[in-house]
């Protein structure tokens, strides 16, 4: 009871998975209530449960989704009505029948421009041959199957209405929550780093483990991409976004430079992590553990950037850009002292055994991409 008290409290309290998840139920169970009346109180259809069945689902996330798949679904149920009435004319309430209206029905399902709607091609199909050998004569034979069209119509037109008029979906927030999923990754993992370089504490379990993790962060960046998809599908025939015109939500060009950006991050520091892994000469921490300490002020620097991009909020926006412009200077001044502490050294950047020279190179490209982001998001927050 605690738990579904939380869960509640967590719906009604702010945006989230949990509200959604209970408008959306809400919405279905309105469309298919209204769906129910009109089919069997006003038409007093034989099937009526055909127009709620289809309201519930085509209930889909986005409006454009729901639009998407109920035009599919209305497709793929008049192409599984039309060959059982085409092969059930023809040939006759027969086994032989229902075996053809299958093969072609199956057939028919698997044309790519149906998408995910088409094995209602054979549903519908075998439904429509239940209501035809049921008929008693030809006249009932036809009613019957255009009721089944005229029923899908019903059930996907309010639908699509309960779904574009009732708080329809917006799921711009979608995009900034991948962005900051992705940040508090690179944040935790560079935050990891740093102490360990300044401590001199590597060893192969920890840098092995620093590895798996940069190498796991493609799972995040599908999970970000699709969160960004869903935030611009959101506004495709969405009546909301007219409340919204001219708000920075309805623009996602720089979120999506800024994933892109903390993708080829991700990448930069996934290299870093395989040469602190490769790297197993213990008297070269030691020899050279001011570098290693100037490469630890780096990082650290960095996390400060990744920790304002985990917290990214349009609303803030121009607050943040500035926070990161500072942010990323004092970043690049310690890059400038970390590239001077290994001039004064002397490191053996070109001795492929060491790490030193992949070491600079990382830092500077690192540097190249948290500073392209910060640029990005200041661009875009002065529109």
């Amino acid at each position: 009871m605690a738990r579904v008290r939380r869960w509640w409290g967590r719906a009604l309290g702010s945006e989230g998975h949990e509200r959604s998840t209970v408008l959306l139920i809400a919405k279905g169970t309105l469309a298919a209530t209204i769906a129910w009346v009109i089919s069997y109180h006003l038409l007093r259809a034989e099937s009526p449960a055909f127009a709620p069945f289809s309201a519930v689902l085509i209930m889909q996330v986005t409006v454009y989704q729901s639009l998407l798949q109920s035009s599919r679904y209305v497709g793929a149920v008049v192409a599984g009505v039309a060959v059982q009435a085409a092969l059930g004319f023809l040939v006759g309430p027969e086994v032989l029948t229902f075996a053809l209206v299958a093969v072609v029905a199956l057939t028919i399902g698997r044309w790519p421009a149906l998408g995910s709607q088409g094995s209602q091609v054979a549903t519908a199909a075998f439904f429509a041959f239940s209501t035809y050998v049921s008929a008693t004569s030809a006249l009932d034979k036809i009613t019957q199957l255009g009721q089944i069209i005229l029923l899908v119509l019903i059930g996907c037109g309010i639908g699509v209405l309960v779904n574009v008029t009732v708080l329809p979906p917006l799921r711009y927030r979608s995009a900034e929550h991948g962005i900051r999923t992705l940040a508090h990754a690179l944040c935790d993992l560079v935050s990891d780093i740093y102490p360990a370089l300044r401590e001199r504490g590597l060893d192969d379990e920890r840098t092995g483990r620093w590895r798996v993790r940069a190498e796991q962060t493609g799972e995040l960046v599908t999970q970000a991409r699709t969160g960004l998809r869903m935030a611009r599908e959101s506004l495709h025939y969405n009546p909301r976004r007219l409340f919204r015109r001219g708000s920075a939500h309805t623009h996602f060009e720089g979120y999506a430079e800024v994933l892109e950006a903390l993708e080829r991050t991700l990448r930069q520091v996934a290299a870093l992590t395989r040469s602190l892994d490769k790297w197993s000469a213990d008297e070269d921490r030691y020899r050279y553990g001011a570098f290693l300490a100037s490469y630890a002020d780096f990082l650290e620097s960095l996390s400060r950037i990744t920790r304002v991009f985990a917290d990214l909020d349009e609303d803030r926006l121009g607050d943040q850009t500035a926070q990161l412009h500072q942010l990323a200077d004092e970043a690049q001044n310690f890059r400038r002292r970390l590239a001077g502490q290994a001039e004064r050294d002397d490191l053996p950047l070109t001795d492929p055994g060491r790490p030193y020279g992949v070491l600079v190179i990382e830092a500077a490209r690192l540097m190249e991409e948290f500073q392209y982001t910060c640029d990005v998001l200041q661009h875009h927050a002065g529109r």
